[in-house]
């Protein structure tokens, strides 16, 4: 005997044993629910075969050959990824506007006997759901921003601190990307703007709000990618522990941390083209020198002297954070910054 279908507003319950996201993968992966398994009823080249089959023959043609298709791809689901589910598996099902993607494969579920809820208005639900949640779950935290010249190290202390079990929200890892013009990743795309804010909201929906939030001082796009602006306001204002070190350690560190830059010399010296306000000619023509002789250490310090520690005292104008911290550190080791996250720790636990 079938099973009901229930269509529902909400995906973030416990009512769900598996969410179910019936997109086609490049759909997927620009952005999905939170711990949403993708089972395809169509392809992407699928996708592309219907549409061509609806200009050139008929809807008609196109809907009999697309039923085809979704038949195969749930029957393959159903023998596979599903085949070990039982009875009393209850499935959230979504595909673009809660349509015949997800009602085709609630269908196939509900004739097995499986519960299954449909997500109304689909992933176009889901997002409006993450704008408004993103925007109240900003406001139920207090955050301590981790703030510094480029090269501190900022990054690692957080690290730390996440790893003591403070809460941290590391931006630059969830953009795939370290907030500078140099800050590409190697051989990593960063993920789409939605995913990206997907992401952000997973992981402020997963914090204690009686505990502070450490992030980093960020500009408000990290590489390609936008901050929401709820946020980005709480960054601005917030209270902020200010790091410290001598400029020599910092060129030390960057011209190792981002070695992956100088095997490409030609890609290396484009991007130090894009440096905004270059206005001194001599100083770029100086980078490329650099550059050419490979003389990594010396550019990383010329370029933390000439444009980052001023891009740095600059953005401090636009910011209206209180230093309730201050750390001094005469290099930037392991040792120096474990001290500093032991004591960041002991007065936040």
């Amino acid at each position: 005997m079938s099973a009901p279908i229930k269509y529902v507003d909400v995906w973030d319950t416990r009512d769900y044993d598996l969410i179910i996201d019936v997109r086609s993968p490049s759909e997927f992966r620009e952005d999905h629910i939170p711990e949403a398994i993708s089972l395809p009823v169509l392809s992407d080249e699928e996708r592309q075969i219907i549409g061509t089959r609806h200009n050139n023959l008929s809807p008609f043609e196109a809907r009999k050959l697309g039923a085809a298709f979704v038949a195969q791809n749930i029957s393959e689901h159903i023998q596979n990824t599903l085949e070990k589910m039982g009875r009393d598996f209850r499935p959230l099902v979504y595909c673009w506007r809660g349509g015949q993607r997800s009602k085709s494969f609630a269908l196939v579920c509900s004739e097995i006997g499986w519960r299954t809820s449909i997500l109304k208005g689909g992933y176009k639900t889901y997002r409006q759901s993450v704008i408004t949640k993103t925007e109240k779950l900003v406001k139920d935290f207090s955050y301590i921003v981790v703030a510094g010249r480029t090269g501190n190290r900022k990054t690692d202390i957080l690290l730390g601190l996440e790893e003591y079990g403070a809460q941290v929200l590391d931006l630059e890892r969830l953009a795939s990307h370290r907030g500078s013009l140099l800050g590409k990743l190697e051989r990593i795309e960063q993920p789409s703007q939605k995913r990206f804010e997907t992401l952000i909201m997973d992981k402020l929906r997963c914090f204690n709000p009686h505990k502070p939030v450490f992030l980093e001082s960020e500009s408000q796009k990290i590489g390609q990618r936008q901050i929401p602006i709820v946020l980005w306001k709480f960054i601005k204002n917030s209270p902020q522990i200010t790091i410290k070190a001598p400029r020599h350690c910092r060129a030390s560190y960057l011209s190792k941390k981002y070695k992956h830059l100088t095997r490409d010399k030609k890609g290396l010296e484009k991007l130090i083209e894009k440096i905004p306000g270059r206005e001194d000619q001599n100083r770029t023509r100086h980078w490329h020198s650099l550059i050419t002789n490979s003389l990594w250490k010396e550019l990383s310090y010329d370029l933390l002297k000439f444009h980052y520690d001023p891009a740095y005292d600059k953005s401090l104008n636009n910011n209206n954070r209180k230093t309730i911290f201050e750390y001094n550190h005469e290099d930037i080791s392991d040792a120096v910054l474990s001290r500093t996250v032991d004591d960041i720790f002991s007065k936040y636990r």
